[in-house]
């Protein structure tokens, strides 16, 4: 191999790691992210807990976020947070629903 060619390959590699490391970054900066906000869910503060209720509407529907939320209903005191997380739960279902070519109704 020609000089130029090693110096090509050593730089596409230390390339290569630093994306990877940026990448792994991310992945763990996002995961807490995502557990904090489940966290907050559940916070003493309305305010924290209603952007972590936007923070989890923004979410994929999963069965693990619909039963979150639905956990979330049976705790939460305020009228307001009950009805957006309502709204919530129903989007999430119908998506789920949608996705997997179901046409029933939700099981409630």
């Amino acid at each position: 191999m020609g000089e130029d060619t090693k110096k090509i390959l050593r730089v596409t590699g230390i390339v290569t790691l630093a994306v990877v490391v940026v990448g792994t970054a991310a992945a763990f900066v996002i995961r807490d992210q995502i557990s904090r906000q489940r966290r907050n869910l559940f916070n003493p503060l309305a305010l924290r807990r209603m952007a972590a209720l936007e923070h989890v509407a923004r979410q994929h529907p999963t069965v693990d976020h619909i039963n979150l939320l639905r956990d979330y209903l049976a705790w939460e005191p305020r009228k307001l947070l009950r009805d957006r997380a309502a709204a919530i739960v129903e989007r999430m279902e119908r998506q789920a629903l949608e996705r997997t070519g179901s046409v029933e109704g939700s099981v409630a």
